[in-house]
């Protein structure tokens, strides 16, 4: 097994955050997390919201440069019911996962007070289309002014989000390249004030997949919702192992250190 230090493990961070496997996280609630994110966007502030779960933080604890980077930002969610395992098992703050979809729903449901532009850049053919139709549905103010799939060639995407002007930019390219997209080009589109990843959202919300019952996703599994839909997915659960392997040995030595 790769040797980690304990402070990449568990480490108390500054302004309400706590590290796991070397990543910042926030520990406040989702409503609070809203309430600052707008507070930021009505200041013109641009932010660019992290998603850290254990899939992310066991494929990127070793990438220091892809690490400080997304350490850096103001915000990152646990998205994932391993970091709050994980956060409880140190007997941190983290009480509750934040995840990407569903904050992502609460932007576009505020948004509507502030007639904020909207682009989504990602996913299949067509999705990133469907989803803005689903999304236009939901929120009849929403202002959606642009949409590329994941498959437009990324010259254009950039030209047509930079044309666009939006105030917020959705990325659905999966994990790492969508942030890798959002670092490449966060300086260059200065005018976007909400830049955030969001992984397979599109694909729900535009119903071309389906989200594990709510009873599944309030206890947890809804990892075990969409292994069963996918069971290729299998193999990426073996991360999930090694993550759960880490930060048990790992606390196990913190235990012992404290003991000698």
């Amino acid at each position: 097994m790769d040797s980690l230090n304990i402070n990449d493990i568990y480490c108390r961070g500054k302004m309400d955050k706590e590290k796991i496997l070397g990543f910042n996280i926030i520990t406040y609630n989702e409503e609070k997390l809203l309430d600052n994110i707008f507070k930021d966007y009505k200041q013109n502030n641009q932010i660019f919201i992290v998603n850290v779960n254990p899939e992310i933080a066991i494929n990127n604890y070793k990438n220091e440069e892809f690490k400080e980077i997304l350490n850096e930002q103001k915000y990152q969610i646990p998205d994932g019911s391993g970091i709050v395992w994980a956060s409880k098992r140190r007997k941190g703050n983290i009480k509750k996962r934040i995840t990407g979809i569903d904050l992502m729903l609460k932007i576009c449901e505020e948004t509507q007070k502030y007639s904020s532009k909207i682009y989504l850049y990602g996913g299949k053919d067509k999705i990133a289309e469907k989803t803005k139709e689903e999304l236009e549905k939901a929120y009849p103010k929403i202002n959606i002014v642009g949409t590329c799939d994941g498959y437009c060639d990324e010259t254009k995407a950039i030209h047509d989000i930079m044309k666009t002007e939006p105030d917020i930019l959705f990325v659905g390219l999966g994990s790492p390249k969508q942030e890798e997209f959002i670092i490449k080009y966060k300086d260059k589109l200065k005018k976007v004030r909400i830049l955030m990843p969001v992984g397979g959202s599109f694909d729900v919300i535009s119903k071309s997949k389906k989200r594990a019952p709510k009873w599944m996703i309030q206890h947890n599994l809804e990892w075990l919702y969409r292994l069963a839909k996918e069971p290729r997915r299998a193999l990426r659960q073996t991360k999930i192992i090694r993550y759960v392997i880490y930060i048990i040995i790992k606390k196990d030595e913190r235990k012992e250190k404290k003991n000698e």
